[in-house]
């Protein structure tokens, strides 16, 4: 590894680094919720369809669809109506403690329902809307929800994403309940609270049920923007208490009944013990009341049994939903593999068996994995996606409908010239919308007979969801990626569940990354930073020491050092940091970079032609490419290839210079040079993951500008990921069993 001397400047103070994900920050006190995820979390959805709304029209009526299993949300929700099976069961009992009809114990003891088996067939997915269907709100609604907002002292820019947000009437719901501003994108309790105070006085206090239902939704919000999927009642209890609501139990409960959140009892792994896990205050109020024993068969009785331990979790019902549907699709596939093919005896077998004779190593246990199972998950590094290509290869090979899809466009050119045919390699994004892919058969299903997923760490629940529910009966799935980067932008930890829950074959490759880099990264891998040999100046650590040198440096590297003694032009050279803000986050470093590599006025709003930019339509959702224009119809764009025109209104929260990105939105493409930076603010935002995930972005060469001195090897020893609370491992558990390759 070369060193380069830092330059003598003298230190300067470094200004606080924004993280990532904006709404991870305003989760992590309040409930836990600390994320290494979701870069573009800040951005904001659009209120217009964008490039990518077919995507989000067709997840939009999945959710719809699933939905149905519960009726319409309108008045207190009973248990075993509008909800069903685990959810309804709890609820009710939760209410059968807090109205005195249980003690605790006896109220969560019943043993968890069997949960119904896998659907015959697969649903019949939701076909995606048209492009161009206009979604904005209608502009009376707009004006209507403008005035109320002046009454309140709120910035009239909110007037269309609440109307959005709300729908009809949102002017007469914002005046009945003013903390559904809340639901706003952006808008935080205390903005909310003063609005409420402008519009009802004397009326408006901390003890307002309305406003300790509307913080108990914004919580389990920003808890999903940090990826979680549901949140343990005791940490949704404490951050309802920070953010001084005076009684959380009552708050929970008043989200609960109006169905604005459910809640599930997990059980738990181990030792039994008597009673449920759980501090909330709400579930054991009436054991209390009743002085801690329930006679001789309540919980402290001489005949009481042994209970398993459980955890009481709080969710959003889109991803407890999404979750639901995402377990149940899998039972589906691992089960509905027709017989014959786990018998390598038959024809069909013999072929398998022929095409994975002809491959070696990992890739043929990949092949014969895949003949005979409906779920197969696959890990490796970069030099590893060889092997899912190669099972690509050998089913077209076999005259099966097969079909690649990865988490970009730069992984899906990787991806053809993998397997040499360019048809059958797709983005996620776009099998999902119909614009790439086979498209659907009769039924609505993918016409697909096997599925691999490349990048399956990115996959958030409600698109892993969507893509399970797309496959029709007998099809096979495979999920292939590196299980070091970092997870999905988006809520769920879906192929970490998966490989935890050893529920299907895994295949681990043993296929490491070639070079300096490869040897670097796999270090990191298992949590070693080392020195290696890079004669020809592959890994080179440039110190600094304060950001101002850091950008310097960075400027430099790329549009100087990098072309010059690597041969890599400043346009293959890709700037990865933590964070958007900070004195050398991506907003200081693209400024800068722009200066030095396409100077100008930046005429509209701060671009110009040939300027290198990052769209980001929607939230998680990442797509690199350059200005080309600007007009009245907007900013005009060329990414991956495509013309897209981002309107003016749209610009500045879906475009950013694009020289230097953040680690997120650099997952799932890579570049022959990378230059990293690590300013010494940036030191308590680093992680194994995340450098992992930034230093594997580069493919021939990868300077390291760094200011974080020792923090750098220590995260990458100590700091693992920051966990995220999801189901799915639950979820599956007493659907299939366990499978270990």
């Amino acid at each position: 590894m070369s060193t380069e001397p830092a330059a003598a400047e003298d230190p300067g103070a470094a200004a606080a680094e924004e993280a990532e994900s904006p709404g991870a920050e305003e989760a992590a006190p309040d409930a836990e919720a600390t994320t290494d995820t979701g870069e573009s979390k800040d951005e904001g959805e659009s209120t217009e369809l964008s490039e990518t709304e077919a995507e989000i029209a067709a997840q939009r009526e999945l959710r719809e669809r699933i939905e149905q299993r519960k009726a319409s949300k309108q008045g207190p929700i009973e248990a075993g109506t509008k909800l069903s099976g685990t959810a309804a069961d709890l609820l009710a009992a939760v209410r059968a403690v807090e109205s005195g009809e249980k003690p605790v114990a006896s109220a969560f003891q019943e043993p968890e329902p069997a949960r119904r088996p896998a659907p015959a067939r697969a649903p019949e997915p939701v076909r995606p809307q048209q492009r161009g269907v206009d979604r904005a709100p209608a502009q009376e609604t707009v004006e209507a929800v403008r005035a109320v907002l002046a009454e309140g002292g709120a910035p009239p820019a909110l007037a269309e994403p609440t109307a959005a947000a709300l729908g009809d009437g949102a002017d007469g719901q914002l005046r009945a309940d003013p903390w559904q501003l809340l639901r706003v994108t952006g808008v935080r309790p205390e903005q909310a609270d003063g609005f409420a105070r402008a519009l009802l006085g004397a009326e408006c206090g901390p003890d307002d049920e309305r406003r300790g239902r509307a913080i108990t939704v914004w919580l389990l919000e920003q808890a999903a923007v940090a990826g979680h999927t549901a949140l343990d009642v005791a940490a949704l209890n404490a951050a309802l208490g920070q953010r001084a609501v005076p009684d959380p139990d009552a708050a929970l409960q008043g989200a609960l009944a109006e169905g604005d959140a459910l809640v599930f009892q997990d059980a738990l792994e181990g030792t039994e013990v008597p009673g449920p896990r759980t501090d909330d205050k709400a579930a054991r109020g009436a054991a209390d009341a009743e002085g801690g024993a329930g006679g001789e068969d309540g919980p402290g009785g001489e005949d009481a049994e042994p209970e398993r331990p459980v955890r009481v979790l709080i969710g959003l019902e889109r991803y407890a939903l999404a979750e639901e549907s995402l377990a149940d699709g899998l039972a589906r596939l691992i089960n509905s593999l027709p017989k014959e093919a786990d018998d390598t005896t038959e024809p069909e077998g013999s072929d398998w068996e022929a095409a994975a004779a002809q491959a070696s190593g990992s890739a043929a246990e990949l092949i014969r994995a895949a003949a005979g199972h409906g779920l197969v998950l696959h890990s490796g590094g970069e030099e590893a996606r060889a092997e899912p290509a190669a099972l690509v290869s050998a089913a077209a090979a076999l005259g099966l409908r097969v079909c690649a899809a990865a988490h970009s466009a730069d992984g899906r050119r990787r991806l053809a010239r993998a397997t040499g045919a360019d048809g059958t390699a797709v983005t996620v994004a776009g099998l999902l919308s119909g614009d790439e892919g086979p498209g659907r058969d009769a039924e609505g299903a993918l016409a697909l007979d096997l599925l691999v997923v490349l990048d399956a760490p990115q996959l958030d629940v409600e698109t892993a969801a969507m893509l399970v529910e797309s496959l029709p009966d007998g099809a096979r799935l495979v999920l292939s990626g590196d299980p070091g980067v970092l997870w999905s932008a988006g809520p769920g930890r879906v192929f970490a569940d998966l490989l935890s829950a050893r529920c299907c074959p895994q295949v681990v490759s043993r296929t490491p990354d070639p070079g300096p880099v490869g040897e670097l990264t796999s270090g990191i891998g298992i949590g070693e930073l080392n020195q290696v040999e890079a004669p020809g100046k592959e890994v080179v650590l440039v110190p600094v020491r304060d950001p101002a040198e850091a950008i310097h440096r960075t400027v430099q590297l790329v549009a100087d050092s990098v072309p010059r003694a690597i041969g890599v032009p400043a346009e293959h050279t890709q700037v990865i940091t933590p964070g958007h803000g900070g004195a050398a986050g991506t907003r200081a470093l693209n400024a800068a970079l722009k200066e030095r590599l396409n100077p100008g006025p930046g005429r509209f709003g701060g671009f110009d032609p040939d300027d290198r930019v990052a769209h980001v339509p929607a939230p998680g959702r990442t797509t690199l490419g350059r200005v080309v224009r600007a007009d009245a119809e907007g900013l005009h764009l060329e990414c991956e290839g495509a013309p897209v025109v981002v309107p003016k209104e749209r610009v500045e929260r879906e475009v950013r210079h694009g020289w230097a990105l953040t680690a997120h939105q650099a997952t799932g493409q890579r570049w022959p040079a990378v230059v990293v930076v690590l300013p010494g603010d940036a030191a308590q935002s680093l992680s194994r993951p995340w450098v992992y995930t930034a230093f594997s972005r580069a493919e021939r060469h990868l300077s390291v500008v760094q200011g974080v001195e020792q923090a750098l090897p220590r995260a990458v020893a100590e700091r693992l990921w920051k966990d995220r609370t999801t189901r799915l491992q639950t979820l599956l558990r007493p659907q299939v069993p366990s499978t270990t390759a």
